[in-house]
């Protein structure tokens, strides 16, 4: 009987058949490879490193993307070998937390050795973290009457921030591990905001507070209000680097 646990590897084996001598890496990031992976709110993140990616590579990958999507999964991210190096000062987010947080399941390490810019880090921090907020305000000024909507709105939103918050911790010079308990809770104390409604929604994702028990309404002034003190420290450190 297959079991979540072995996905990695059925893709890997997925991925080869596919390819053959054209894979060169294949790596597992993210949650998974953090431990701290949640089957009910989590999904596998992989990067699937190609010699080339014509539209023959994207045809061969098409019955194994959809195979792996119906496992619940986002596709995989195709990139050559050249569009990794290449692409660090556009998703230094991405490829920080990736070099943090990765597994090679095949093929060669091309994560460790990457140079990341701070400056673009820093700027792409403030820019995911203001667009996040405004698409969630957007998306929140519907559903104030929808408790059900609001709440899996916020829970949905829950791990995304807790990577930017880790993120902007990062900027201040505080390194931690990225369970989302030790993010929330050195951020508030950094960035002096109230971690309740930031823990209420961990405590449901972990199924240790029933959805019901929490009134979304009552969390979200706090909950928004969490994120724009963050936003603020992460604006006043490019100032801060400016004035030097």
């Amino acid at each position: 009987m297959r079991t979540v646990v072995d996905l990695p590897a059925q893709l890997v084996e997925k991925l080869k058949t596919a390819y053959s001598e054209r894979l060169v890496s294949v790596v597992l990031y993210g949650s998974a490879a953090a431990g701290d992976h949640h089957p009910k709110y989590s999904d596998f993140t992989i990067l699937c490193v190609l010699s080339g990616i014509t539209l023959a590579e994207l045809g061969q990958s098409e019955e194994v993307f959809r195979w792996w999507r119906e496992q619940g999964n986002p596709s995989p991210l195709l990139l050559t070998e050249q569009e990794l190096a290449a692409s660090t000062d556009c998703f230094a987010v991405e490829f920080l937390d990736i070099q943090q947080q990765h597994r090679i399941l095949y093929g060669r390490d091309l994560i460790s050795g990457l140079v990341i810019d701070r400056v673009f880090h820093r700027a792409q921090v403030e820019h995911e973290l203001r667009a996040k907020l405004l698409r969630l305000r957007q998306k929140a000024s519907g559903m104030l009457s929808e408790p059900d909507l609001l709440r899996r709105l916020l829970l949905d939103s829950l791990s995304t921030f807790c990577v930017l918050f880790r993120h902007a911790l990062l900027l201040h010079g505080v390194e931690i591990n990225s369970r989302k308990h030790t993010v929330i809770t050195c951020a508030s104390q950094q960035f002096n905001f109230d971690a309740l409604p930031f823990e209420k929604l961990l405590e449901v994702r972990e199924e240790r507070l029933k959805p019901r028990e929490v009134e979304p309404v009552a969390l979200l002034a706090s909950y928004l209000e969490g994120i724009g003190k963050v936003i603020d420290a992460v604006d006043q450190r490019e100032k801060a680097g400016l004035e030097k």
